[in-house]
């Protein structure tokens, strides 16, 4: 048998070997988990509607007196909304594409924010945000990770050359300078007998996956967070406008007083309530202008960019979104939430891991082979008797580490365990987080529209306040305080609109709306 044979015959029966070997350790299981039948919070027969504004914009603020005798200080509420230009008011605007039983988070991102502003800026956060590019950087380190630890299953070949040039009178029994060359290929090979390498690979993809899966966790938490911000913005920018306009009107009331003051027919104290109303208004504008700076720059750097302006789309009150959320089966958030197919796969590593410690107790084969050739004259390197080749094998037992071993072994299994619990106790908050938004998204609405018929009453009773006080009915101390409470209320609606979309947004992701589920 030749030296080429011997050598293959080797290699094949090592990666005979090694494939027909065992694989020590556990092999995955997926634990028992408790998943409910359906999600706190949820209605009880929810259909898919698409997303539709539902209410008219917030009140007005007070305009400019223009007639004392006349004209109150505040305008009357608007007229009631027809029932039937109510219901139409109701209906999507500009409905997308559904699919019949599609749920909530299957639906694309652009068709739960159908704002085309909020679109632009969710795109660019996508493209630009640091943190998306950096968890994409995470998933090329695994990437790479996984072809170091798989390179370990295959056999490692190097190659060697060399040549000098000299003399040695003992061994030639000459006095001739001569020249030595030498070329040989070795073959160094770990049998996975016990599928140590194997495991570490099983290991290593599944680190790989987690990673893509933390990669999709940061997409749909910044795809909310971009569209909260936003709706915080736009929420500011409709106080910060209340407050404006209510700035102007209250210094026509101001005006108005003084001048009734210096007629005689007010007292100071009507001056200095109308001012304290005034200045309350201007402290609100401060307020509400340094807000809507901050929220822009805020949500400036989830864009990528240094801090600067956003470009405005649709006002808070004309943000489509549905009533009704579809939000599925509890069943189907552990293949839709990334994080918990994240922490499923952490324990798939750590799982693995317990096998490549185990490995460590049992002997380790290994193969060596080496073939190549020397001469005196470089002519002669392929040829005649200067070749050489050898084939060896080797087997290491471990008997004393001093317990390093096993203590090794019950480390993979304590982080096993850890891993485990972990990945249960993520599905259970899944589960909270769906539950809590669900609830907070339909306790915000029914909140919201507390807000406004409260908004709308205070409203009426400003306008009534005004009349009793034209009248000389009562002081202006009544409409000072009834002023307050109106503009409070204005500007708690505002906060309320928000408080629903923030929670319509929440709801996309906590049921892991916003990627493409592979």
């Amino acid at each position: 048998m030749t030296k080429a044979k011997i050598t293959i015959a080797a290699c094949g029966l090592a990666m005979a070997l090694c494939f027909s070997g065992c694989k020590v350790g556990p092999n995955y299981q997926r634990p028992q988990l408790d998943v409910p039948g359906g999600y706190r919070g949820a209605a009880p027969t929810p259909e898919a509607q698409q997303p539709q504004p539902t209410t008219p914009p917030p009140p007005a603020p007070p305009p400019a007196m223009q007639n004392q005798a006349q004209q109150p200080l505040v305008t009357p509420a608007p007229e009631p909304t027809n029932p039937q230009t109510a219901a139409q008011a109701q209906q999507p605007a500009s409905a997308p594409p559904g699919v019949p039983g599609q749920t909530f988070a299957d639906m694309q991102w652009a068709s739960v924010f159908q704002d085309e502003v909020l679109q632009g800026l969710i795109k660019e956060a996508l493209t630009n945000n640091y943190d998306l590019r950096v968890a994409a950087t995470r998933v090329l380190q695994a990437n790479a990770n996984l072809g170091i630890v798989r390179a370990n299953q295959l056999p490692t070949v190097n190659g060697s050359g060399s040549v000098s040039y000299g003399k040695n009178e003992v061994q030639y029994n000459s006095t001739d300078e001569q020249r030595y060359g030498a070329l040989g290929l070795s073959l160094n090979y770990i049998v996975d007998f016990w599928g140590q390498y194997r495991r570490a690979t099983e290991s290593a993809r599944a680190t790989l996956l987690a990673t893509k899966y933390a990669q999709d966790v940061v997409q749909i938490s910044l795809i909310a967070s971009v569209a909260t911000d936003y709706y915080l913005l736009r929420q500011y920018d409709a106080q910060l406008k209340y407050s404006q306009d209510t700035v102007a009107a209250d210094k026509e009331i101001l005006n108005l007083n003084q001048i009734k003051f210096k007629g005689g027919e007010s007292a100071i104290t009507d001056v200095f309530q109308a001012q304290v109303l005034l200045e309350n208004a201007e402290a609100s504008v401060a307020t509400y202008q340094q807000l809507v700076e901050q929220t822009e720059n805020n949500l400036s750097i989830l864009l990528g960019r240094n801090p600067g302006p956003i470009t405005r789309g649709l006002a808070l009150v004309d943000q489509p979104h549905t009533p009704q959320i579809p939000a599925g089966l509890p069943s189907d958030l552990l293949r839709r939430r990334p994080d918990v197919r994240e922490a499923e796969e952490n324990l798939v590593a750590a799982n693995a891991n317990v096998g490549v410690a185990k490995a460590a107790f049992f002997p380790q084969f290994s193969i060596t082979s080496v073939v190549g050739t020397q001469s005196l004259t470089l002519n002669n390197f392929l040829s005649g008797p200067s070749t050489f080749w050898a084939v060896g094998g080797n087997v290491v037992q471990p008997i004393y580490q001093g317990g390093r071993i096993r203590s090794n072994y019950r480390l993979a299994w304590a982080q096993r365990d850890q891993a485990e619990l972990q990945y249960k106790q993520t599905v259970q908050r899944a589960f909270g987080d769906v539950s809590n938004s669900l609830i907070g998204y339909e306790q915000a609405r029914k909140y919201r529209m507390k807000i406004e018929e409260q908004t709308k009453t205070y409203e009426e009773i400003v306008r009534l306040a005004n009349i009793r006080f034209q009248g000389g009915v009562t002081s202006f101390l009544e409409v000072q305080y009834n002023e307050q409470q109106y503009f409070q209320s204005a500007l708690l609606l505002s906060a309320a609109w928000y408080q629903e979309l923030q929670y319509y947004a929440s709801l996309y992701q906590a049921l892991g709306g916003g990627w493409q589920v592979q």
